[in-house]
């Protein structure tokens, strides 16, 4: 119900009168002038903002207390939080500038390169998801008219090549059919004709379920006088990856996959050589934000005082840190063979069930993220919302050149459980019974 103000207003007659507030407020100012004439010219400005009218009224749903379902996070992430990560996150706020939130920032370096397996001095994590450190990658490496080669076997090459081309880079992509990886000889073949500066590869195609091989792509790339750059959001954690010894200029990943941290932060490292393309560059970056020399400055990296460059999610890297700490903990190796392990489990299970993995090469199987085949008949979607909506249980669909071809199963850091698995494969199994199939 609602009634009719004197201003011809209309108001639900259960909240507060917007112009008995505002006459209030006015006979407010008024005895504050009267008390002190210095207020006058003050009182002056309030007046003439009162004369403006609140024509939208507090959103109903914002008056109502916050609910968030139970779920079961099994898709290609985001991840289910580790309990003390989600603890971290209700830690007291201090500020960015503080010399304790630097110590944070400092131990979320060395966490870094233990989980990169790097010393290089330039490694500090990005204020964004690992799409945010592949952007700040790409626009400190390339200038306009560089040649860029892109591996595209999936949909993050296709996004590499994207911003590549935003940026005015000679973008050249290697396009491969979703399932498959890029050998040394393809490689070489690219580099031999393009000559880029920089080569891009998806360590863990998060969209396919490939695993692509790194032994030997650094040491070809620098032979060609060429930069690699590495993405490893969905493979971190889960999958061995040796950033000096492979020869990696440039790894990036994410935080709400292995890691089991809330997505907004991402982990990046440079080479000394990637470091000095960046130092060497004729212009500057597109982005203040994502400029390296910045936020390498305002991450310690330089030996230089700290100059204030954003305001980082400090709760956010609260999560990271104790994320961080929990693999230092549990130890890489520990953690890789644990998703080697689940991965086996997994596959099994649904095997058993008649479905059939979408990668054929067992060893090009990316142990965090299973792409599943959809089965004959069927239309993925009612799979994965009945999982969802019976058991409260994600997985997904296709994304980008896998779109409609398969299901998506995430195994990511604590997640990566038989005990999960069991779960899922008869929810799977349910759904295959329930959901509606076309046997034309």
């Amino acid at each position: 119900m609602t009634e009719v103000c004197d201003r011809g207003q209309q108001k639900p007659i259960d909240q507060p009168h917007l112009c008995d507030q505002r006459r209030a407020s006015w006979d407010m100012f008024l005895v504050l002038a009267k008390a002190s004439p210095s207020l006058g010219p003050q009182v002056a400005v309030w007046a003439q903002t009162m004369a403006y009218q609140l024509h939208v009224a507090p959103p109903e749903a914002l008056l109502k207390p916050l609910s968030v379902p139970s779920r079961l996070l099994l898709g290609p992430g985001p991840s289910n939080l580790a309990p003390r990560v989600q603890a971290a996150s209700s830690l007291r706020m201090i500020g960015h500038m503080h010399k304790e939130i630097f110590q944070v920032m400092d131990e979320i370096k060395q966490g870094i390169q233990y989980v990169f397996q790097t010393r290089n001095p330039l490694t500090l994590a990005v204020s964004g998801s690992g799409h945010c450190a592949l952007e700040t990658a790409l626009l400190n490496l390339l200038e306009p008219g560089d040649s860029f080669l892109v591996g595209a076997n999936g949909v993050w090459g296709l996004r590499a090549a994207d911003i590549g081309e935003r940026i005015g880079a000679s973008v050249h992509p290697m396009i491969k059919e979703p399932g498959g990886y890029y050998t040394l000889q393809e490689v070489e073949e690219g580099l031999a004709q393009h000559r880029p500066v920089l080569l891009f590869l998806t360590h863990g195609e998060s969209s396919t379920g490939v695993l692509q091989p790194l032994d030997g792509y650094g040491e070809l790339c620098h032979r060609y006088q060429c930069l690699l750059l590495v993405d490893a959001v969905a493979s971190l954690g889960g999958v061995p990856i040796y950033m000096d010894q492979q020869g990696i200029d440039v790894l990036y990943s994410g935080s709400q996959k292995v890691l089991n941290s809330p997505p907004g932060t991402s982990l990046l490292s440079f080479s000394n050589r990637a470091k000095h393309k960046v130092y060497t560059r004729k212009t500057k970056p597109g982005s203040f934000l994502m400029d390296i020399r910045l936020l390498a400055n305002f991450w310690g990296c330089d030996d230089e005082p700290r100059m204030y460059h954003h305001t980082t999610p400090i709760v956010g890297l609260y999560s990271l840190r104790e994320s961080l700490a929990l693999m230092a903990e549990q130890g890489l190796e520990a953690s890789w063979r644990r998703h080697r392990e689940a991965m086996a489990y997994l596959h099994g299970r649904l095997q058993g069930l008649g479905l059939q993995l979408f990668v054929r090469d067992p060893a090009a199987r990316l142990p965090t993220i299973t792409a599943v085949v959809v089965p004959a008949g069927y239309n993925w979607r009612d799979i994965v919302d009945y999982v969802m909506d019976s058991f409260s249980i994600e997985i997904t669909g296709g994304l980008g050149p896998s779109a409609g071809k398969v299901l998506r199963i995430g195994l990511l850091g604590c997640n990566a459980s038989q005990e999960n698995v069991d779960r899922l494969a008869e929810a799977l199994k349910e759904a295959l019974q329930r959901c509606p199939r076309n046997k034309l």
